[in-house]
């Protein structure tokens, strides 16, 4: 095919600017920039990353102490207190004044505030506050299964949460 086929095809794929709602997950992101994605965002989405790159390493390599484990300990209980202050208030100061826009909204903010569950359980594990008589075979476990439990809700809060509320 020679280079003018190609550009009907390509022509054909552009897409048109619609109108859209937007959920209030995304319009908190979108409000008051930078601040609210940085806030909201960004700040929890590198902690939350950087906590799942040194599982990796901690988990696979079995590493129950040393200068890695100490760096991921901090950082958990650095982002599930973190995000114990984003849930204490949205729930407090923004959730209540909401009008709910549709099921959509619902799910991406319930879901993304429910990541709290487990960054703060992270946070209570490695402090010792639970399964503190646990094997560390056990702990280690949990402590991947919480995180994997946050990436699960957070995914679903942005997937909702970028769709059009009047869609869903």
């Amino acid at each position: 095919m020679g280079r003018g086929q190609l550009q009907p095809a390509a022509q054909a794929v552009t897409t048109q600017a619609m109108p859209m709602g937007m959920t209030h997950y995304m319009e908190l992101l979108a409000t008051n920039q930078p601040w609210n994605l940085l806030i909201f965002m960004a700040i929890p989405v590198i902690l939350a990353e950087t906590l799942t790159a040194t599982e990796f390493f901690v988990t696979f390599g079995r590493l129950y102490d040393g200068p890695l484990r100490q760096f991921n300990k901090i950082v958990g209980i650095a982002l599930g207190f973190y995000f114990l202050g984003i849930f204490l208030y949205l729930t407090t100061q923004v959730v209540p004044q909401i009008v709910w826009r549709g099921y959509s909204d619902i799910i991406a903010v319930g879901f993304y505030l429910s990541g709290v569950i487990f960054l703060f359980g992270i946070a209570l594990l490695d402090l010792g506050v639970i399964a503190n008589t646990a094997e560390k075979e056990t702990k280690m476990k949990l402590h991947f299964l919480l995180l994997i439990g946050f990436l699960v809700v957070a995914h679903i809060a942005m997937i909702f949460g970028m769709l059009n509320p009047a869609l869903f």
